[in-house]
This record gives C-alpha cells, sequence and structure tokens, in this order.
C-alpha cells in the first residue's frame, strides 16, 4: 500500500501524480495506491469524520485519539474506548475501516489516555472481535441507545447505553428466531409486533464494557423500516 497525505498546496499537474502512479503501478503492480494525490486512487480516506462511500468503493475513516494528529500537551480531548467502538462498529456496518491514529510523546512514548482506552478496546475485541470482522454490510441502524453489525442472518446489537430490563429495536421487519447476550451466552426472551422487537428480562446492569452485545438470529437477512412504523403506529394523542 503506498498513502499519500496532504496534497495541499498544489493540485494534479502540480504533484505530476498521473506520472507518479504510472511509475508506481509500474514497479509494483499490486499495489493500492488512495486518493490524496487528487486522483481517484483505490479507496477513499475521509478525515476526522465517518463518510461511507457506495458501489461497492473501498474507503476508511482516518482519525485522532483526541483533536490532534502529533502529540499536543494540552490537548486533553481524548476518545474513551466506548467512542473508539462505536466509531469502529459504524464504519464496519457500511464496510469501511477505521484508521486510528496515535500521536506518541517527544521520547516515543504513548500517552497513557491512548493506552487505557486501546487497552479497554482491545480487550473488548478479544471477545466480540466476531462481531466485528468479517461482517456483511448492515442495513439496520437506527437507535437511541445502539450501533448494528450484520453477519449473515445473525444481527449484532450493541448496546452502548444500557438501559436495564429491557431494549428494543424499532421497525425491524424481519422475523427473530432467537436472541442472546454474546458475552454471557444466556438466551434472552423477545416479543415482536409489527413495529418492534422488544427484548426483556435483561439485568439491570450491563454484562459487558463499555459495550454489551445481543446476538438476534433472524429469518432471512435483517431489515429496518423506521419510516414504516412512523407512518401506521397508533400514537396516543395522535
Amino acid at each position: 500500500m503506498l498513502w499519500y497525505d496532504v496534497s495541499w498546496p498544489l493540485d494534479v499537474e502540480g504533484w505530476e501524480s498521473v506520472r507518479m502512479n504510472k511509475m508506481i503501478f509500474e514497479l509494483q503492480p499490486e499495489i493500492v495506491v488512495n486518493n490524496r494525490n487528487k486522483l481517484k486512487g483505490d479507496f477513499s480516506t475521509p478525515e476526522q469524520k465517518i463518510v461511507a462511500e457506495t458501489g461497492g468503493r473501498a474507503w476508511e475513516s482516518c482519525m485522532t485519539m483526541n483533536d490532534s494528529w502529533g502529540y499536543q500537551a494540552a490537548d486533553d480531548n481524548w476518545k474513551n474506548s466506548r467512542t473508539i467502538l462505536r466509531n469502529l462498529i459504524t464504519c464496519v456496518r457500511d464496510g469501511g475501516n477505521y484508521l486510528l491514529n496515535i500521536g506518541p510523546k517527544p521520547d516515543g512514548s504513548i500517552p497513557e489516555p491512548s493506552v487505557h482506552a486501546l487497552r479497554e478496546t482491545g480487550e473488548w475485541l478479544a471477545a466480540n472481535g466476531h462481531t466485528i470482522f468479517g461482517t456483511d454490510l448492515c442495513q439496520v441502524r437506527r437507535s437511541n441507545y445502539a450501533s448494528y453489525t450484520r453477519k449473515g442472518n445473525t444481527l449484532y446489537m450493541h448496546v452502548h447505553f444500557w438501559p436495564g430490563d429491557y431494549v428494543a429495536i424499532s421497525g425491524l421487519m424481519t422475523k427473530v428466531k432467537s436472541a442472546k447476550l454474546v458475552k454471557t451466552g444466556e438466551t434472552i426472551t423477545f416479543t415482536q409486533d409489527d413495529f418492534r422487537v422488544r427484548f426483556t428480562g435483561l439485568p439491570m446492569e450491563a454484562p459487558d464494557a463499555p459495550l454489551t452485545t445481543i446476538a438476534i438470529e433472524c429469518d432471512s437477512e435483517p431489515h429496518q423500516d423506521t419510516d414504516f412504523v412512523r407512518k401506521n403506529k397508533p400514537r396516543m394523542g395522535v
């Protein structure tokens, strides 16, 4: 891979990007290059935001651990492990990668807030990585307290704000066959109607941290339609 960076202040002609790419591919035909020499390249690189590509084009969102690319002693706006995982899940849901930058201190050491957040993230992935790696595009996305990934007909509900007792998915149009907590394997009771699926009898405290994941087995690829709910579900006083 060749990862161009910072095309400013020149344009395609100024960087001789066409000539440069031609030379690179002659030397290494299988190399992958990004789009930061003002050419389309093989993949897109949105920065400090998550913007999914369409039509099967590859992409990765590039973000920092705080607000700075290099070490900045005054920048204490650190992302915690929950935020990092939510960003990762959002990228994976739409088929992208999450490129997370670490700014070492002048002596080469990693700032402790980064170490702490990455250690927690790694520990969670060690147990829950199968819900992230090798997953498929996921159409289900709308929730006030959860994010989603999918592998085949299994929908993974990653609950980042644990409400206790029960959680629900609005507008899931696919029939649910079973559900369980990924952390413990415990079976979850649920009810389903035309407008939502409600998972009940959950522990009041989150079984896992920083996210608790529920594996939801469906009878086909999960599909969500919240517009249907808004148009058809009766509401008190409306």
